[in-house]
């Protein structure tokens, strides 16, 4: 039976939904109507076209993300705070990806823009979990960027099933969290890092041994050189300040 009597919201919501179900892509005027049980030029009523009701999605998909990661990461601080903001935004990414592709690329248009005040929104909430690790405006983009390009990557592989080895993403995605808290904390002046609560060694998992970075030594997994077999931790050193007395205590 046709619908009558719906609202814009009603209808960028529809289209928000039919998204996450068939891919943003996917999304076109004549899907929605028929979804909706109504005839296309009905549409018009409320959108101006296919590009605007896209825009729309992305507005209420960003709106959506600052108010998850906001009530995610309230009243937490340092990796609390951190994990929990990472684990919101896997959680939406991978719950609504076709709504989320919407806010990828999406042209925005002034500062009144209710889609850049929604941005502004995510960013700054993000943003104040860094700022508990010491990030400065100087560095604040760059680690913006590392927290979107991680989580972007990892949740859309998630979503694609791009995961087909062993152990379980849940297993590296804590693992990935761990990885970036020590990292930030490494860009922490001297006593504040020190004062930040230290992972519990017995949260660890079993087959992984947490490395202290000394500023100079470059970190990787690879081979053993040796031909021996599995692999082992190589710390190579990148910076002739560090002797190799130091080199060895961390293998």
């Amino acid at each position: 039976m046709p619908r009558t009597g719906l609202s814009g919201a009603e209808i960028v919501a529809a289209a928000a939904t039919l998204a996450d179900e068939t891919g943003f892509a996917g999304v076109t005027m004549g899907l929605l109507a028929e979804r909706l049980g109504i005839r296309p030029p009905s549409l018009y009523k409320h959108v101006s076209s296919l590009a605007d009701l896209q825009r729309r999605v992305a507005i209420l998909a960003m709106t959506e993300v600052g108010e998850q990661i906001r009530d995610a990461v309230q009243g937490k601080a340092g990796s609390d705070a951190l994990a929990a903001l990472m684990t919101a935004l896997r959680s939406y990414v991978t719950g609504h990806p076709g709504r989320y592709m919407a806010t990828i690329g999406a042209t925005e248009h002034g500062p009144d823009d209710p889609l850049v005040l929604a941005g502004a929104r995510v960013m700054d909430s993000i943003a104040a979990v860094l700022r508990g690790y010491g990030i400065g405006d100087a560095e604040m983009t760059h680690a913006l960027r590392l927290i979107r390009a991680t989580m972007h990557g990892f949740a859309m592989l998630e979503t694609s099933g791009g995961f087909q080895w062993a152990p379980e993403p849940d297993q590296s995605f804590t693992w990935i969290i761990g990885f970036i808290d020590r990292g930030l904390r490494t860009q922490q002046p001297p006593r504040q890092a020190e004062s930040a609560a230290q992972p519990d060694a017995a949260d660890a998992p079993a087959d992984h041994r947490q490395v202290n970075v000394v500023p100079g030594l470059a970190v990787q997994e690879g081979p053993d050189p040796a031909g021996e077999a599995g692999s082992r931790l190589r710390v190579e050193r990148d910076h002739p300040a560090v002797g190799a007395e130091q080199a060895e205590q961390l293998l």
